[in-house]
């Protein structure tokens, strides 16, 4: 007898929707992924108040957006790896426990230097946690509950990123911005006290018994060293030794973590996933459109608040549109793909997006909200509704069923990565640097700039979708996860059932 047939069976998922099980489970798992993506948006408004207290320059403002990106993109698929093997439920609430320590340690923070780590040691903690939640819903949640239960998770995920703004803002306004990274503790004791309870413990019985620590060390430093040199360029010149060797050490780095993935018995990016032309071609536009939206959002919630006179509460409700329009519009949008096909969605979308950005540059000193604001961000999120629910769907499509959860998890990464070295890179090459966060002209017109750098990304997004893209399956056709909507940080980390 095999060690595989001496196994127990693995229970089958019982879990009913509109069960009080379900809906334990639904609002730990809902509060738990809302945790680090709320929190990954919130921060931008609150830059310039963390900037003025601390008194620090552009890249360390840059530095609280990117060390969380960096250990978030680097060790999400090994996350997601950690709970198929250990236990899903475990490795989540472990991801909460440390998310909330990391969180009390930024509010906490006494100066740049230590607000920049606990940001890093947040970003593990959301790379725990962020993958558990949908797998615990798949693995937990009976078959013909699963895409009630999924939708749900989408929609209130959609809600609370909607209201994240808005408490982020009046705590900034009211209080202080220590109080953006505080807030988490307690919602963060709710989730791992209905998580311990009601929350059944599962694991993947195929999982592999070998962790690709190689790996996601190699992505660690591997994108590490680039966003070191491309913030560190404008200070330290493009050319001194720090800049050089840091910019080495990450090239070598990712191509080091290339060649072990091709390696690599069990690797958490498997390479063979990329000899689909389809694949590979959503990931490009992945890479392209998420490295726009990551670019965008940092620089324009400044933008509102230096520039254009908003409060960090008006700033935050000035984006809200977009958050609406894709709670709407984004299931119209995948099941328009799926009657027609990915290419036409995915290819006027970022058109579409790149309208709102080009818009967006209009946002001057004295910007009224109605005129200026309202009509960028209103086309904007109607580019991202056309375009993400499709090319989420796509990605999954273009997977064979049994390793959807693994398509979903290196499309999350390379979305995260891109908008890591947007953040990093738009504004160095916008010229934006030193103190200009805190100079309306100077760093106007830099965000000017980065956005027409947005733009062509954007349009680059599009001529890749229109040459590349195949009218192939979608993903409810192929039988994957079913998408009611769609965060605008990144895909959701779906894993294949069971």
């Amino acid at each position: 007898m095999t060690d595989h047939d001496a196994r127990p069976p693995v229970p089958a998922p019982s879990i009913r929707y509109g069960s009080a099980p379900g809906r334990w489970v639904l609002l730990a798992t809902v509060l738990g992924s809302g945790l680090a993506g709320i929190d990954a948006t919130v921060v931008n408004l609150a830059l310039p108040s963390i900037g003025d207290d601390l008194g620090v320059g552009f890249a360390t403002l840059q530095w609280t957006v990117t060390a969380y990106t960096l250990t978030l993109a680097a060790l999400i698929l090994l996350g997601g790896s950690l709970g198929d093997r250990f236990g899903r439920r475990r490795v989540f609430v472990i991801g909460v426990v440390w998310f909330a320590v990391a969180s009390m340690l930024c509010g906490a923070a006494p100066g740049a230097g230590w607000l920049i780590a606990a940001r890093a040691l947040q970003g593990v903690g959301a790379a725990l946690l962020t993958p558990g939640s949908l797998a615990i819903i798949q693995s937990g949640f009976a078959p013909d509950d699963r895409s009630r239960a999924i939708g749900a998770w989408s929609g209130f995920g959609g809600v609370a990123t909607a209201l994240g703004p808005f408490l982020g803002g009046w705590l900034i306004l009211v209080a202080s911005w220590r109080w953006v990274f505080l807030v988490n503790v307690p919602l963060a004791v709710v989730v791992v006290l209905v998580a311990l309870r009601h929350i059944p413990e599962t694991k993947d019985p195929d999982a592999a018994h070998s962790i690709d620590v190689r790996g996601a060390a190699l992505a660690l430093v591997g994108l590490g060293g680039i966003t070191y040199a491309i913030i560190a360029a404008p200070v330290l010149g493009p050319t001194s030794a720090p800049v050089l060797a840091s910019a080495v050490v990450g090239v070598l780095a990712l191509v080091g973590f290339v060649v072990a993935e091709a390696r690599e018995a069990h690797p958490m990016m498997p390479l063979s996933m990329f000899a689909s032309r389809q694949f590979s071609a959503a990931n490009a536009v992945t890479f392209l459109v998420y490295a726009a939206i990551a670019g965008v959002f940092f620089l324009l919630a400044v933008q509102l608040q230096v520039v254009a006179g908003y409060t960090p509460l008006g700033a935050g409700m000035s984006l809200l549109p977009i958050t609406v329009i894709m709670l709407l519009l984004s299931a119209r949008a995948g099941q328009l793909a799926q009657r027609i096909g990915p290419r036409l969605p995915m290819t006027l979308g970022p058109l579409v997006c790149a309208v709102g950005v080009l818009l967006m540059r209009t946002i001057e000193p004295g910007a009224h909200y109605v005129t200026d604001v309202l009509p960028a961000v209103t086309v904007f999120g109607l580019g991202l509704a056309l375009l993400v629910a499709p090319l989420t769907a796509t990605v999954l499509a273009a997977a064979d069923v049994n390793r959807a959860g693994v398509a979903s998890g290196v499309n999350n990464a390379v979305a995260r990565a891109a908008g890591l070295l947007a953040v990093a890179a738009l504004p160095a090459l916008a010229g934006i640097s030193g103190q200009d966060y805190s100079d309306a002209v100077a760093f106007s017109a830099g965000f000017r700039t980065a956005m027409l750098m947005a733009t062509g990304l954007l349009l680059s997004a599009s001529v890749v979708a229109l040459i590349a893209i195949r009218n192939n399956r979608t993903a409810e056709e192929a039988g994957t996860v079913p998408l009611r909507s769609c965060p605008v940080e990144a895909p959701p980390p779906a894993r294949s059932p069971g």
